[in-house]
C-alpha cells in the first residue's frame, strides 16, 4: 500500500522501515515454526493489506482467510500480559498495511485455536477485521505448546517469569529433561536453568518481575538470597531507587558476608566548578594518587587514597614539607 506523500519523505521512509522490520520479525519466527512442522512458509504480501475473502478456504498448509469469529485464543498461551498501548499501535498498523504474516492455527471441532500469533489476533479484533490470514496445521498438543513458546521467545515477548513457567510446564507435562528442552526450543541449558531458578523467588518478588518493575538481571541476583524477607526488601529498594544490577549484586555480596544489608540513600551529585576540578587534578599530581572531593566550592571533604605503606609515607612527607614551609 502506498504511503501518503503528505507525510513527507523522511517520515514516509521511517514508516516503511518500521513495516519492513515488523515483517522481518514475523518471518524469523515463522521460519522456526515451519522447521518444526516441516512446511514451507507462505507469508502474506509484505506491504499489502489483506482483502476480505470471497469464500472460506481452510485447507491444511495453505494460507487461508479465516473468519475471525471462528478463532479462539490458546488457553495454554504462555504469554499472560499483553500491553494495551502496543496492541493499539499494532492495530493501527494493521488497518493501514494488513497482517504481514499469517497466524498459525489448528482446527478442533470446527473451530480454530491459535498456535502462534495471538498478539496479531487481538490487534486484528481491535482494528475491526472480520477475517485474518492463517495457515492451518495438523499438530499434536505437544507441538502446539512448543511452537507457542518458541514464537514468544524469539520475539522476546515473554517476561522472564512467563518464560520460566512455560518451560516448566512443558518439561513436567512431557517429562523432558533440560537437555531435551534445550534442543527443542533452541535455548542453551544454562539459559533454561537460570530461568527456572527464578521460580524459587518469593511471590511478591515474582510479581515485580512479571510486570517488569525489576529486570531478569535483578531477579537472578536475588535468587541466591534464601531469606525471603531480605529478598523482598532488596527488590523493593531496586524499584524505589532504580538500583542497577551491579549495585544489587554488591548488596547481595555484602549480605552474604555480613548477614545484613546496608543500603545507603542516594543523593544527587553536586556539579563541581571548573576551578574545583582543576584543583583536584593538581592535588592528584602532587600526591601521585587518587584524590576525591565530596562537596562543592564552599564545603566538603577531601579523600586521598593510599595503596601501600610507601604511598602513605610519601604523602606524609609531602604534608611535612607543607608544614615546614608555613
Amino acid at each position: 500500500m502506498a504511503i501518503n506523500k503528505g507525510l513527507g519523505k523522511g517520515l514516509a521512509a521511517l514508516l516503511q522501515d518500521l513495516v519492513e522490520e515488523e515483517h522481518k520479525n514475523e518471518m524469523n519466527a515463522a521460519e522456526t515454526i515451519n522447521s518444526l512442522t516441516g512446511a514451507a512458509p507462505k507469508p502474506a504480501a509484505a506491504n499489502t493489506a489483506v482483502a476480505a475473502p470471497k469464500a472460506a478456504d481452510t485447507r491444511v498448509g495453505n494460507v487461508n482467510e479465516v473468519d475471525i469469529s471462528l478463532v479462539d485464543a490458546n488457553p495454554n498461551q504462555p504469554r499472560k500480559h499483553f500491553d494495551d498501548v502496543a496492541l493499539r499501535e499494532l492495530a493501527a498498523s494493521i488497518k493501514t498495511y494488513g497482517i504481514l504474516q499469517p497466524l498459525i492455527l489448528v482446527k478442533i471441532d470446527g473451530r480454530f485455536i491459535i498456535v502462534a500469533g495471538e498478539r496479531r489476533y487481538r490487534a486484528a479484533k481491535i482494528a475491526g477485521l472480520t477475517s485474518i490470514p492463517a495457515i492451518v496445521r495438523e499438530l499434536t498438543p505437544q507441538d502446539i505448546k512448543e511452537i507457542a513458546i518458541i514464537e514468544n521467545l524469539q520475539r522476546e515477548d515473554l517476561n522472564p517469569i512467563e518464560a520460566a513457567e512455560a518451560m516448566k510446564e512443558l518439561m513436567n507435562t512431557y517429562r523432558l529433561t533440560q537437555d531435551e528442552l534445550s534442543q527443542k526450543i533452541g535455548k542453551s541449558r544454562p539459559t533454561i536453568t537460570n530461568l527456572l531458578r527464578l521460580l524459587s523467588l518469593s511471590e511478591p518478588v515474582i510479581a515485580l518481575v512479571r510486570v517488569g518493575k525489576i529486570s531478569a538481571g535483578h531477579a537472578r541476583a536475588l535468587v541466591v538470597v534464601e531469606n525471603k524477607e531480605i529478598q523482598e526488601k532488596l527488590a523493593n529498594t531496586v524499584v524505589q531507587t532504580q538500583m542497577s544490577v551491579r549495585e544489587l549484586e554488591n548488596q547481595v555480596k555484602m549480605y552474604s558476608l555480613k548477614g545484613q544489608i546496608e543500603i545507603a540513600e542516594k543523593t544527587p551529585k553536586e556539579k563541581k566548578s571548573k576551578e574545583l576540578r582543576d584543583m583536584i587534578v593538581g592535588m592528584k599530581r602532587v600526591f601521585g594518587t587518587k584524590v576525591k572531593i565530596i562537596g562543592n566550592d564552599n564545603k566538603g571533604r577531601i579523600c586521598i587514597d593510599y595503596f601501600t605503606r610507601d604511598d602513605l609515607d610519601r604523602i606524609h612527607a609531602l604534608v611535612e614539607v607543607l608544614k615546614n614551609n608555613k
